[in-house]
């Protein structure tokens, strides 16, 4: 009975330190779900306390004032499938067919599929099934079964990925690639895995601080005739690891908003998209930028911005992790580059370009076929345009965003 008390007792006593301490206010934001209090942008547990040689998932989930995740019956409040194939300019019909895109993510999410199904039926999307063959997940050695233990944390960085596939490009299939844990080492032999199992893209959406062993990593990300996305981080101006492997195209952030514009959107780069001049990784010979000699993130963006989240549904999320904030059950809105990297995946995946473009080279020479983002910045840096957006190539947004799959 002792023992029990204690464990109770050292329980609440964690709860009330992450409340605290650990999950911080941020700004209020613009969309909350009809009839919920104003809300707050919360990390997600997966992003909190990484040690060296371990990777973050880039999310950021919306909380109300009580700095509870935010969670409703019903979605409202969040960009859906349509939205994002109105602000992107996307195709529709049988686009995407034929093609896989692989998610990469840590540990397990044991509602992945029953998840996905309730987001696909709600937005009229079709089935994406392990009966149909359309949905797949395996463990990182490729194998349906024997998974890692489940995570409530990363489930909602699962269920992101899973659904900005769906909404992106609902013809696409899926495979969902589960690494043993959140260890670059686990995570990069995922990757491999899923190139093996003969995916077209490969949605990345983690990354940790820069180090000079990098460049010995970069094999894991160099597939040919693989579009391999990586979110470039939700921390404001800053490179990350895989963002910067020369082998990847690295994804942006920005905030979406409907605008009385032709196109009915506006962009401007996310305050907290990551971006800049790589330490350690070579640049390509398709960047020409003049002011980093190395690598320069992003390539291209997407939305990442909280405030102008996307609707999720997952329902991996009981006990402590629900007190505190780690995830939510239900409909829940949700930002961070983790949303954007698996929307560009889908790009490629329409444009079934995949087996012929080099890497990250192919918007470099189609610019013109991506909406450029001119305004908006995620810190202060020189040269500036290594973190404020302007015409033409910036840090947090790269090249722009989607208008259409000419770009891809």
């Amino acid at each position: 009975m002792l023992r029990l008390r204690n464990a109770i007792v050292a329980a609440a006593a964690i709860a009330a330190f992450f409340l605290l301490n650990v999950l911080p206010a941020g700004a209020a934001g613009t969309l909350p779900p009809a009839g919920l209090r104003p809300h707050t942008i919360l990390p997600g547990a997966c992003a909190l306390n990484v040690r060296a040689g371990f990777s973050h998932c880039e999310l950021k989930l919306i909380g109300n004032l009580s700095r509870k995740p935010v969670a409703a019956a019903a979605p409202a409040g969040g960009y859906g499938p349509s939205d994002l194939q109105s602000a992107y300019a996307l195709p529709s019909g049988t686009a995407g067919a034929g093609q896989t895109v692989a998610i990469v993510d840590a540990y397990d999410d044991t509602k992945a599929e029953s998840d996905l199904a309730t987001y696909r039926s709600t937005y009229g999307l079709p089935a994406c099934t392990t009966a149909n063959g359309c949905f797949k997940k395996v463990n990182q050695s490729g194998i349906q079964g024997s998974y890692p233990s489940n995570n409530q944390s990363w489930a909602v960085e699962i269920s992101l990925d899973l659904d900005m596939v769906s909404a992106a490009c609902p013809q696409c299939h899926i495979l969902l690639v589960e690494a043993n844990s959140n260890s670059n080492a686990n995570l990069y032999a995922a990757v491999d895995t899923a190139a093996r199992l003969g995916a077209n893209e490969i949605s990345n959406s983690y990354g940790g601080a820069e180090s000079s062993s990098d460049p010995s990593s970069n094999s894991h990300f160099n597939h040919p005739g693989v579009a391999i996305t990586v979110s470039s981080g939700d921390s404001g101006y800053g490179v990350e690891y895989p963002a910067a492997s020369p082998f990847v195209t690295a994804v942006g952030g920005t905030t979406l908003t409907r605008a009385s514009n032709a196109r009915g959107w506006s962009e401007s780069a996310w305050s907290g998209a990551g971006s800049g001049c790589s330490t350690y990784e070579a640049k390509q010979s398709w960047q020409t930028d003049s002011g980093c000699a190395r690598r320069t993130v992003a390539d291209v963006s997407a939305v990442a911005d909280p405030n102008s989240g996307v609707n999720v549904y997952d329902t991996n999320c009981s006990g402590l992790n629900k007190l505190i904030g780690n995830c939510f059950s239900g409909w829940g809105v949700v930002g961070g580059t983790s949303a954007s990297s698996p929307i560009i995946a889908s790009v490629y995946a329409l444009a079934g370009n995949a087996s012929s473009v080099t890497y990250g080279s192919f918007p470099y020479s189609h610019a013109s076929a991506l909406n450029d983002v001119t305004s908006g910045n995620n810190g202060t840096c020189s040269p500036a345009y290594l973190c404020t957006a302007g015409a033409g190539f910036d840090g947090p947004t790269g090249l722009g965003t989607p208008n259409g799959i000419g770009g891809f």
